[in-house]
């Protein structure tokens, strides 16, 4: 997928996250995100949009803000009209629905080599940002489904995208895990065709594309395997051939977290 592609899903995601949020309700509970309701979630992605938005049209090194105060007021002065923490309840989706519009100006007017902090491989600094931003809503878009019992999929290419960018991406971040040796999982999405081959040692974890023999292999759709990449569902819609332990070694510890 390419920029464009993904400004067209952080669009057409943040609708269907901010459908499914006024269906859940606030005050429901999120079970695939723990100890967080729905009103945490919209809170979180809306933030998280500004973060983004901020570094694309005001690029700077990641600043590393000392408090959620210092972060507050840097969006404030940037957006005074968005940087308002928090919007009463009965604001808060429209807020959101606000901070994901000033997502997608924010990237659609930035030059093609604006030169941004980023924290994950991509073409660009512009790529990576609205790759990050699509996926980030794809998921919780899900989560907000999640929380009503209402859950949708998700189209094949932009699914399979989503795997390439937890498999590709950010599990290769992951430092150690706590296994003896050297195993390995193979993913197969079955409708687009795409394959990896993920490599999990003490050491970490190393993934290519393309078929190679595993020690457990998953097999689906890609919107079920996206799902179960990023730790969402309960695996019941995809196929696993081999050691069960691995994926749960995955599960485990393979997360993205945001403080």
């Amino acid at each position: 997928m390419d920029v464009a592609q993904h400004i067209e899903a952080i669009e057409q995601e943040g609708r269907l996250f901010a459908d499914a949020a006024r269906r859940s309700g606030l005050d429901t509970e999120v079970p695939s995100c723990p100890g967080w309701d729905v009103r945490d979630l919209v809170r979180h992605l809306g933030m998280i949009h500004l973060w983004a938005a901020a570094h694309v049209a005001y690029p700077h090194d990641d600043p590393g803000y000392e408090s959620e105060e210092d972060e507050h007021a840097a969006f404030a002065a940037y957006w005074p009209t968005l940087g308002v923490f928090w919007p009463e309840d009965g604001d808060l989706i429209d807020w959101y629905l606000r901070t994901n519009a000033n997502l997608i100006d924010s990237l659609e007017s930035a030059s093609p080599t604006v030169e941004a902090w980023t924290f994950l491989p991509a073409p660009s600094p512009l790529a990576m940002w609205a790759r990050r931003q699509a996926h980030e809503i794809g998921v919780h878009r899900f989560d907000a489904e999640h929380a009503s019992n209402a859950e949708t999929g998700f189209e094949p290419d932009f699914a399979a995208d989503g795997i390439d960018e937890m498999l590709a991406g950010f599990a290769p971040h992951k430092e150690s895990l706590p296994v003896s040796g050297m195993t390995s999982m193979s993913v197969h999405a079955t409708d687009t065709g795409a394959r990896w081959h993920v490599t999990m040692s003490p050491d970490g974890i190393r993934t290519s594309r393309g078929e190679e023999a595993a020690d457990v292999t998953l097999t689906g759709t890609a919107s079920d395997l996206y799902l179960a990449v990023w730790n969402r569902g309960d695996d019941s819609n995809i196929g696993i051939e081999g050691d069960r332990d691995i994926l749960d070694v995955w599960h485990g510890n393979v997360r993205v977290r945001w403080s």
